[in-house]
């Protein structure tokens, strides 16, 4: 939650955002370049004082990035991309937006360089005082690209699904549960073995899991507590073999579980 501001904060910011984004008429990409602060923030901001945003006013609305390409046929790796957006990631009017926790950070360029190998552009970052790590790009073209192959604003409301197109290959499912766990996922030790778990909010989702992992050979279990798990200890093994996931939070604890002395 974010921390509640002083009268005087939010008498500054609601100043500088009323000249900036308002009289100004300035993007929010340049109130952050002149604040020198994330455009997420700015956004964030604008939001929090009830600023209306009108990205149609701004003289660069229509205008392309000419720097950013959108994808024109379905890989692996955007497979991997939607698999991280349906877990951890969040698509506003203007932007994308990949929260990953404090021990994440050496995940964080594996998501930069996928999103760089779909989109062309290496995403920015910004800490947050907790530590967390948001991942960032701008791009009213993408996002409403994104949102018109199955993404949304509000995942949980829209109750959103996994796209149709993700199941047509075994290495899109591959790289979608690879993209999926990595950030909505856990690896556990039981008394007498391993589980996977993936959670989410959304139960299309969890129902195209089960349905993704029965398809691939794996033997998942009923949704539970907005869960799907993995508990044959095969499955785990298998999983971690042929998904490869690339967050080292899960890779450490899997080896550390594999590698325990038995009993």
């Amino acid at each position: 939650m974010a921390r509640r501001w002083t009268n005087i904060e939010e008498k500054r910011y609601r100043r500088e955002l009323r000249s900036l984004y308002v009289r100004q008429n300035k993007t929010i990409k340049e109130i952050a370049e002149i604040l020198n602060i994330a455009e997420q923030t700015v956004y964030q901001r604008l939001c929090r004082l009830s600023i209306k945003t009108q990205p149609h006013l701004k003289e660069s609305y229509l205008k392309k990035r000419k720097d950013l390409v959108l994808p024109n046929t379905y890989t692996a790796k955007l497979a991997e991309f939607f698999g991280v957006m349906l877990g951890d990631g969040h698509v506003s009017h203007y932007q994308i937006v990949i929260t990953l926790g404090t021990k994440e950070i050496n995940y964080i360029n594996h998501v930069r360089f996928l999103i760089e190998d779909i989109f062309h552009v290496l995403p920015s970052v910004s800490i947050r005082k907790t530590g967390y790590r948001d991942i960032y790009l701008g791009s009213v073209e993408m996002t409403q690209w994104l949102k018109n192959h199955g993404l949304a604003s509000n995942k949980i409301m829209a109750q959103v699904d996994v796209p149709r197109w993700i199941f047509a290959k075994m290495t899109f499912m591959n790289a979608f549960l690879r993209g999926f766990f990595d950030t909505d996922g856990s690896v556990y030790k039981l008394r007498y073995g391993l589980q996977i778990s993936f959670t989410n909010l959304s139960r299309p989702i969890l129902v195209s899991l089960q349905s993704m992992l029965s398809q691939l050979g794996y033997k998942p279990s009923r949704i539970s507590a907005n869960k799907v798990y993995l508990t044959k200890v095969s499955d785990t093994k298998r999983f971690f073999t042929e998904v490869k996931p690339k967050n080292s939070k899960h890779t450490r604890r899997y080896k550390k579980f594999i590698d325990a002395p038995v009993g």
